[in-house]
């Protein structure tokens, strides 16, 4: 039931991180603006690297390329969320636990630890590659 499991959570998950990065991307006057209010430095520049990444690396959790990798650059995007815009449940996550697994960056977060930890699963490109390439026998 691995791999089933790392392929829902990849399709479904990767495809948030496609759409919340899109959307982001399609209103970057507005997402560089609440970037400012949160007081992250260079706004625009934070705004165009954040949504493209969450795009760029939400298509590649859900094809299953490189997917532990893209889910490093995801996990820390989610780690700056909750130090920017999720203060508070940050500052309760041992005092107050479910005012950090109810915030918005949660499971986003858990999706990209999962696949960090156990990797993209049986149906993967990374996996159909890993298949096709040739056996070096010169050992």
């Amino acid at each position: 039931m691995r791999s089933p499991l790392l392929l829902a959570v990849r399709l479904f998950w990767g495809w948030q991180f496609v759409q919340t990065g899109w959307g982001k991307l399609m209103h970057l006057e507005r997402t560089a603006g609440y970037f400012a209010g949160l007081g992250i430095p260079a706004p625009h520049l934070n705004a165009v690297m954040a949504s493209g990444t969450e795009f760029l690396c939400g298509l590649l959790l859900m094809v299953g390329w490189r997917a532990r990798l893209a889910s490093l650059p995801l996990i820390a995007i989610m780690a700056v969320a909750y130090a920017t815009a999720e203060r508070e449940a940050l500052a309760a996550i041992v005092s107050e636990p479910d005012l950090f697994t109810a915030s918005a960056p949660f499971l986003f977060l858990f999706a990209a630890l999962l696949i960090l930890a156990f990797g993209p699963g049986f149906f993967a490109v990374d996996r159909l590659l890993k298949s096709t390439q040739p056996v070096n026998n010169e050992a």
